[in-house]
Parts: structure tokens; sequence; C-alpha cells
């Protein structure tokens, strides 16, 4: 059960460890066996103060995905969604992080950090479909790798 603590204890230490989606917290607040009643009244309370808001964290996961290259595109939809961020917050993120950030810019920086001695030119068939898949499972688009593909320049 709870062991005496009341919901928004429970939620700030849940929150402190770190940023979660409404729909995570309600999970996780749902799993310790809250009332809804009081699950409703934490995340309210919570929204409040702001300190639950999803929007932000959407910007904040989106911004590390497509700076650290773990995602663009329909992969960071995916992965936005897997943490429970509502459908219009997510188009609203992925078009932002898509107009602040140039997608084969991104593309290339990653190709050249994560397959540095790669050379398009001199690889096999096998080599490229493993590094194209690679980008595509990220979520760039087929145009942009295709493009990116063509113009690396390894030395």
């Amino acid at each position: 059960m709870t062991n005496g603590k009341r919901g928004l204890t429970v939620a700030l230490d849940i929150l402190s460890r770190r940023d979660r989606s409404e729909a995570e917290l309600r999970r996780r607040l749902l799993a310790k066996e809250f009332p809804l009643e009081e699950i409703e009244a934490v995340i309210a309370r919570l929204m409040e103060l702001h300190y639950l808001d999803d929007r932000r964290l959407a910007r904040q996961l989106a911004t590390t995905a497509v700076t650290n290259g773990k995602g663009y595109g329909i992969r960071l939809a995916l992965d936005l969604a897997r943490r429970g961020i509502p459908r219009q917050i997510i188009d609203e993120t992925v078009a932002e992080i898509s107009a602040e950030y140039d997608q084969r810019e991104l593309l290339r920086d990653l190709l050249m950090r994560k397959f540095p001695a790669f050379d398009p030119a001199a690889a096999d068939n096998r080599e490229k479909s493993r590094v194209t898949n690679y980008l595509l499972r990220r979520g760039f688009s087929y145009s942009a790798v295709f493009d990116a593909m063509k113009s690396v320049n390894c030395e």
C-alpha cells in the first residue's frame, strides 16, 4: 500500500529521481495503489507547480536525442510516445526540432562520428547496407541518408 505516505510526497520522490511524463507518473502511482481521486489531485497540483510538464519533458528528451545522435523524425516520435507524451505534443516537438536542426547536417555529423573510416565509394554493398540501415533506424529519411552517403568526405 502507501505505508502512510501521502500521494504528493510519493510523487515528488518519484520526480526527484528523474523527470517523468504525466502518464508515467500516473502509472507509478497506480502501481503503488493510490486512489484515482488522489492521483488526479496530485497530478493537478504538480502541474500547477510546474513540476510536471509534458511539453518541457518532450522538448528536453528530443533535444538530447538529436544532439546525441539517438533519434530524429519518426524514431524521436516513437521514443516520446513510449514515454506517454500525448500525440499533439509529440507532433509539435518533432516539428520544432526539425525546424531547429538541419537533418542533413546532423546525419553527416553522426556518420562521421559513428563510422569515421566509412567511404561509400570503396565500401561493398553489405557495408553500405549496414550503415544505411543504422541511420534509417535512427529516424532519418531515405533521401537524407542517401544524400549524406553521396557527400561523405572520408580522409
